[in-house]
């Protein structure tokens, strides 16, 4: 009887064994080809923008609000810089508000391949992450609107007048006695006989020259300097330094208000800056005027965006294809004077709110900020685990604002629109700081916080800066299958130079330093639900996918096996049987 069962049971182990192969060949291509590519697809359709999708209203309302948190210099020794003393300033805050953003559809292209919107932003206080510091808490900050005022003014007239200079020499360059003066010049240049008749060219070039410098020096324009220091009181309200002193809710949202009642030369100064259209100041119901930093960016938004719906290409998913119906910004230099698109005017990447999918270890992306008019690349730097949840960490690198000029081919943003400061000779500023005068209409720098990674030219004319790339580098961690950002926060401190200007009285001591006025952070951290609801829409599948895939490779391997050994074992002893 047992005999007869022993060649049943070899027969029966080689096909668990067949089976058990079988299943962990089936475990594999499950887990190595069917599943990821069942997840692909269901990834790509997840992503792309489609009317009335779950992915359409995230895409309209974010699911959660971002955190705005915005960090004030407080300014200790205002008195003592107005005599040229270096700025002594004393972070504050984080004062945090919650930021809300939702977009106004305007319509999908005809293929749905786009999509055109208007982005409102609204900002709420949170009092309860920013205790201890309220908006009511006074401060010491720079008076960016009166420094803006008087740098931008300076700048204006010296445009005149290097206009006039260019006008005047390309006029006489047309003059043919000029041109002809000019050949024989350079025919003479050297030749001893004519020596004395190249000296009485020089000097009629010499009183040419002299002309420029008399326009320059016009008793008018020194008669109009004159008058406008002679009005900044009344039109910034009797300013006693270059600092306001102001609420942080006036600073900026409210506004600090200056304007009031002014008559005269005061008034047409006021009508001036009214006129100059900028996004910072605004009219009140009295006619005056007040500034802050973000009131402007409190309410319905302008600019329009096109941006890719992922239809065709979910790779391209949310990156801006338009701003204002205009594919570059004409906000930096151009490459040539064909007008060539520079890759300063580029405009690449998504708006930081999500990320196409599918990322890469090593690779790297684009965001693109409106606030600073510029793409920004960010670089791949680590995997991370976010509540249970794995990605990627992107960081800036140096091409953001350290390698900046000539030597590195993006010379257009050196727009080098600031007379008298502390700049290189090419007109670029130093590493760590960027112009954003011809992007803000005001000559606002741009740098890291606390001047992260700054020159030294600009560090040292200031104390109080601590910086540290842990708590001031701008980072994102993007779960790296769909492009959702879990954690980041975009970091930048915004800066103005403070220096002497010619007839204006109150910055006649004034030393030339690099100013910070604040430093915001604007970010996002996945809150318990979002979590849960990632948790359960994604990473709970692909952990059960995962199970399915190594219990069937390994289960199977295992029985496949045993029962092989078992067949081994079996049949050893059935050959060893007629020996005994």
């Amino acid at each position: 009887m047992l005999e007869s069962t022993t060649p049943k049971m070899l027969h029966w182990s080689l096909i668990v064994s067949a089976l058990g192969v079988c299943v962990a060949v089936l475990g594999g291509y499950c887990g190595w080809s069917l599943f990821p590519n069942m997840v692909h697809k269901k990834v790509e359709q997840s992503v792309i923008l489609a009317d009335g999708s779950e992915q359409y209203k995230r895409f309209v309302n974010l699911p959660q609000p971002l955190n705005f948190k915005v960090y004030i210099f407080n300014v200790t020794n205002p008195d003592m810089i107005q005599h040229g003393a270096i700025p002594i300033v004393e972070e504050i805050g984080p004062y945090v508000y919650k930021q809300y953003r939702h977009k106004k559809v305007k319509h999908f292209s005809r293929d749905g391949s786009k999509i055109t919107y208007v982005q409102n932003v609204h900002f709420d206080f949170d009092a309860d992450a920013s205790a201890p510091y309220t908006q009511d808490d006074r401060i010491v900050a720079l008076n960016m609107h009166m420094n803006a005022f008087l740098q931008v003014f300076e700048r204006e007239i010296t445009d005149i007048f290097q206009g006039f200079a260019n006008r005047l020499n390309s006029r006489l360059n047309r003059t043919p006695g000029v041109r002809i003066l000019k050949r024989l010049m350079e025919r003479i240049r050297g030749k001893p006989p004519f020596s004395w008749v190249h000296g009485i060219l020089i000097s009629i070039i010499e009183d040419v020259k002299s002309v420029l410098q008399i326009s320059e020096n016009d008793p008018g324009l020194a008669l109009l300097l004159v008058h406008l220091n002679a009005n900044l009181k009344a039109v910034f309200n009797d300013p006693r330094s270059m600092f306001v002193h102001t609420s942080v809710r006036e600073y900026l949202f409210d506004g600090v208000r200056f304007c009031i009642n002014p008559q005269g030369i005061a008034k047409a100064i006021c009508n001036q800056i009214k006129e100059s259209g900028s996004k910072t100041i605004r009219e009140q119901s009295d006619g005056s005027l007040a500034f802050s930093f973000f009131g402007h960016k409190n309410g319905s938004g302008h600019d329009v965006y096109e941006v890719h719906t992922g239809k065709g290409d979910p790779m391209k998913v949310l990156e801006i294809q338009k701003l204002d119906d205009s594919h570059n910004l004409q906000v930096w230099l151009n490459a040539s004077t064909e007008g060539e698109t520079s890759v300063c005017n580029q405009i690449n990447g998504t708006d930081a709110s999500s990320y196409p999918p599918f990322r890469q270890r090593g690779d790297s992306m684009y965001i693109f900020s409106a606030d600073i008019c510029r793409s920004v690349q960010l670089f791949y730097q680590a995997d991370i685990q976010y509540e249970g949840i794995p990605g990627y960490r992107y960081s800036i690198g140096e091409n953001f604002i350290n390698d900046i000029g000539p030597e590195h081919d993006n010379e257009c943003f050196c727009v080098d629109k600031l007379a008298n400061v502390i700049k290189r000779k090419n007109g670029c500023l130093y590493a760590g700081a960027l112009d954003l005068t011809t992007c803000l209409d005001a000559p606002v720098i741009l740098t890291l916080p606390h001047m992260l990674g700054a020159s030294n030219e600009y560090r040292k004319m200031i104390r109080g800066l601590n910086p540290d790339a842990k708590k001031h580098q701008t980072f994102v961690d993007v779960q790296s299958l769909t492009g959702t950002p879990l954690r980041g926060g975009k970091r930048v401190q915004f800066n103005m130079f403070l220096k002497s200007i010619n007839r204006i009285g109150i910055t006649e001591n004034l030393t030339t330093v690099l100013m910070p006025a604040i430093w915001v952070e604007e970010g996002i951290q996945l809150n318990g639900e979002m979590v849960a609801f990632f948790k359960k829409k994604l990473i709970n599948t692909l952990k059960a996918l995962n199970i399915v895939h190594w219990a069937a490779l390994c289960g199977g391997a295992g029985v496949a096996l045993i029962s092989l050994l078992y067949y081994l074992y079996q049949k050893g002893r059935g050959e060893e049987a007629p020996l005994k």
